[in-house]
């Protein structure tokens, strides 16, 4: 009686509501009504919105990898550790030389405490990615070919959260969380002490996405550079996504940053399509409106194209929940190419035309690593994924080639894969950030 009278009828019925929707999560979770096929290839379907008084949280509890254990490769395929103990290794590069460069990387902390932080902050200690970050690039070397790294040096430190590494001529180009810095490098270097010039700033703040990546053009002059976008779908408004969701390109010799391709939420991996030469991206679509939706994607990179974020996704599909809306824009979004299942945080791609351990049928089209769903129940991802090219273009249904990762109760995870690159003899590499390796992936026979 005395607690009934403290909080008034409204508290009591606001407590009653509370009870209700708490006991409709937890015994009515959302979960997905379409398998992730569903959401894959050329076409995927995209049924209606599933909005929710809060967001799906569905996250595996990291384990790491004990004694022999190892991920499951494909058939015809092995897998073995190229490099073990690694502070959270994040992205990979390959010299010149057959070095490999692995970024040991974390989100950058954040004083700005909004709601969606706490709560992002909260899943990503979760998962495995709540640690300080490492800020350092870790030098590999295998110097007696037997396809594990014998040779480890602290390459370059004190840095911000790197992630994307570039090499043209001798100057070795670093993405920090919030700018890019030039550093003087000569083949056969294992260390540089020499500090970085920077080259851009490249914007920061939140760091709701803080992984910035680059790639060289061939010729040379340019490096593309990704930047996601500083929450889910404008959250904060505009203002502060001023210079994200896109990616840029920028000139090395007169150093102007300037928009590429708009409206990509979050792009990561890049490379170009051997065949065709054109440019392609891997994105992370946006979350919170249902485990069906959307499907994250690769896609060519035409420029000067608007691809919808926030206003709409995959092409024209207007997303309710941005205000004000853009209609101009919206009719200008294009769809992109090859969708690769809902919430599956596609991260790492890399072309296998030049996969030369691996068997030919790998040899043709696009390795993807999939780092793994917070917001989709059942899960989805924690693998790594081939998607067959022909003629330029993607030609199949994916195929699994590294799994294994996720327990089979879904409830734990050992490792998860984010960058990858093919090491100097073709044989395929995987950065695992929560199991601490670097995997490398060959044919049987090797």
């Amino acid at each position: 009686m005395k607690t009934w009278k403290r909080w008034g009828s409204a508290g009591v019925i606001g407590l009653a509501v509370l009870s209700a929707v708490t006991w409709k999560l937890v015994a009515h979770p959302e979960v997905a009504s379409l398998p992730v096929m569903a959401g894959t290839g050329p076409h995927p379907h995209l049924p209606q919105p599933n909005h929710t008084l809060f967001p799906t949280v569905n996250v595996a509890t990291p384990i790491g990898w004990s004694g022999e254990q190892k991920p499951v490769p494909a058939a015809g395929l092995s897998v073995a550790p190229y490099a073990k103990n690694l502070d959270h290794p994040r992205w990979l590069y390959r010299l010149p030389n057959g070095d490999i460069l692995v970024a040991e990387s974390n989100s950058p902390k954040t004083d700005i405490a909004t709601i969606k932080n706490r709560i992002a902050g909260f899943v990503m200690g979760k998962v495995g990615a709540g640690a300080p970050s490492p800020n350092r690039i870790i030098l590999l070397r295998d110097t007696k070919g037997n396809g594990s790294a014998d040779t480890r040096t602290v390459f370059l430190d004190h840095l911000y959260s790197p992630f994307g590494m570039a090499l043209v001529g001798n100057d070795l180009y670093v993405a920090n969380a919030n700018e890019i810095l030039r550093f003087p490098y000569h083949d056969g270097d294992t260390q540089i002490s020499a500090p970085g010039i920077k080259v851009t700033d490249l914007p920061a703040g939140y760091n709701h996405h803080w992984t910035k990546n680059l790639l060289a053009s061939p010729d040379g002059r340019f490096l593309y550079v990704t930047i996601g976008s500083n929450s889910n779908v404008a959250d904060n408004g505009m203002k502060v996504e001023e210079g994200r969701a896109r990616i840029d390109r920028l000139d090395l010799t007169t150093g102007k940053l300037t928009p590429y391709a708009t409206g990509l939420r979050n792009p990561n991996g890049l490379a170009f399509e051997p065949e065709s030469g054109a440019l392609w991206a891997v994105v992370n679509e946006r979350d919170e409106i249902g485990s069906d939706l959307v499907p994250d994607y690769i896609t060519s990179v035409k420029e000067g194209a608007f691809y919808g974020w926030p206003y709409s996704y995959y092409g024209q599909h207007v997303d309710t929940r941005v205000s004000p809306q853009r209609p101009d824009l919206v009719a200008k979004a294009i769809a992109p190419d090859y969708a690769l299942g809902p919430h599956t945080a596609s991260l790492g791609i890399a072309f296998s035309h030049d996969a030369t351990m691996l068997p030919e049928t790998w040899r043709h089209g696009l390795f993807v690593t999939q780092h793994g769903s917070w917001n989709r129940r059942p899960k989805s991802g924690y693998r790594v994924i081939y998607v067959p090219f022909a003629n330029g273009q993607p030609s199949g249904t994916p195929v699994d080639v590294l799994t294994g990762f996720l327990t089979p109760d879904e409830a734990h995870v050992h490792g998860r894969p984010v960058g990858l690159t093919l090491d100097r003899v073709g044989a395929l590499l995987v950065a695992d950030d929560v199991g601490g390796i670097v995997w490398r992936m060959a044919g049987t026979a090797d």
